[in-house]
């Protein structure tokens, strides 16, 4: 299934990433591993503000930056324990067995996952794949899942 949504400015990318993180905790206990979400689109699209809506509506107040040169930013919050990677400095996917990539993705947590093709052949599927294109002032974001946790979370945003 797939699911285009305009997203006007960036007020609309934040809330956008806040009901798809209602979606996420609604469907929590359904899915014991978690659930990962693949980012895309080019630099400025709007991957990393999506991610500060997730994480807002999760209870995180503070700054979200995309994490370029650690790889990964934990979050240990009172709804759930997420890890933002942003993979666009990842030279090589193998890089990800040395950083221990299958503990973060052997937990109940959500996993977002910023340029995700730069760790092929090593990252799960996704339960969602989220692209961002910049279209005039704003952005469109393309959603796309296969699976039932991933249509769950999809239909939270199209209510």
């Amino acid at each position: 299934m797939a699911k285009q949504i305009f997203l006007a400015d960036e007020a609309a990318t934040v809330s956008l990433g806040r009901l798809l993180a209602d979606g996420f905790i609604q469907n929590k206990p359904q899915h014991k591993q978690g659930a990962t979400i693949f980012l895309d689109g080019t630099l400025g699209a709007g991957k990393t503000t999506f991610c500060r809506g997730v994480l807002s509506a999760l209870g995180h107040s503070s700054a979200v930056k995309s994490p370029t040169y650690t790889l990964v930013e934990p979050y240990e919050l009172a709804a759930a324990a997420v890890y933002h990677f942003d993979l666009y400095r990842l030279a090589d996917p193998e890089e990800l067995e040395y950083m221990g990539i299958r503990d973060y993705f052997s937990e109940a947590s959500l996993r977002l996952v910023e340029w995700p093709e730069r760790g092929a052949g090593i990252l799960p599927a996704p339960d969602l794949n989220v692209h961002f294109d910049v279209s005039g002032d704003g952005r469109v974001a393309t959603f796309q899942t296969e699976n039932e946790l991933g249509l769950k979370m999809l239909e939270a945003i199209i209510k």
